[in-house]
């Protein structure tokens, strides 16, 4: 009995969902809605990485959670950076980097920045 490897090149990938929004448009909306903006837009994010990942890498209810409770929020943030992102510059075919110390501390002090920064990455796959 042989063993042969399965083959992955004519597997087709996942379909990611859409959601591309200009950065700005994510920290004005932050803004005007006092923050409300970032539980849907974490709700949305964590839906296009997890398809991205092709695994759940974040939940939802760490999602929904992320938008109300700033020590959460900075949870959600780190796992953008350390699993989220490098699957989407793979997926693109930009080298891979670690951005989560990065947006861990932009997610404790400046959420609606590191929101802006993640949705440009995010924004990447649809170009």
């Amino acid at each position: 009995m042989e063993n042969k490897p399965e083959e992955t090149w004519n597997t087709p990938m996942s379909p990611i969902p859409t959601f591309k929004v200009d950065p700005v448009v994510v920290l004005i909306l932050s803004f005007l809605t006092c923050g409300l903006y970032l539980i849907y837009w974490n709700i949305k994010a964590a839906e296009v990485l997890n398809a991205v990942y092709e695994k759940e890498i974040i939940s939802q209810p760490i999602a929904i959670f992320a938008g109300c409770c700033y020590p959460v929020n900075a949870y959600f943030f780190y796992l953008v950076g350390k699993d989220g992102l490098p699957a989407v510059h793979k997926r693109v075919g930009l080298p891979t980097k670690d951005d989560s110390v990065l947006l861990l501390v932009l997610g404790l002090l400046f959420p609606m920045v590191a929101a802006m920064i993640v949705q440009s990455e995010i924004n990447k796959l649809y170009s």
